[in-house]
């Protein structure tokens, strides 16, 4: 389930709903609660005035982007200067000056493992600066 089937009025069945919110549940956290935890910490810590489920829907809108541009193009470099150059479909939910570090969140969360260690805050905010730098004028 994608931001792009949401619907006001569901005429799915409730068995229905529920697996779909499963699978989307999977496809977020695939390493379960424990990545769950651990992703909502980061998002406090890196965004400390920002409530997580402020942070949360503009994390997965990036990270439901970033995968279908990776499909699409097949480069995670490609994928990359897509999002920080020509990206604007999402821009009511992530704003532009934030692209980067929800992109660097995303990436950061694209390599954890099971054990779900990611990234200090001040490593996403150094990535934040490299994306930065890719950025065409």
């Amino acid at each position: 389930m994608s931001l792009n089937e949401f619907q006001i009025f569901s005429w799915k069945s409730k068995a229905t709903q529920e697996k779909e919110a499963a699978d989307y549940e999977k496809w977020a956290f695939p390493y379960g609660q424990k990545q769950r935890d651990a992703l909502q910490e980061l998002l406090s810590a890196v965004y400390p005035k920002e409530s997580v489920p402020g942070t949360l829907i503009p994390f997965l809108t990036c990270k439901e982007l970033y995968e279908s541009v990776l499909n699409k193009h097949g480069s995670r470099d490609a994928a990359v200067d897509v999002l920080i150059n020509t990206q604007k479909k999402y821009k009511n939910i992530i704003k532009k000056k934030e692209m980067t570090t929800y992109l660097a969140l995303v990436l950061a969360d694209a390599s954890i493992d099971e054990q779900c260690d990611y990234p200090s805050a001040e490593d996403i905010h150094a990535k934040k600066e490299t994306l930065e730098k890719l950025k065409r004028e």
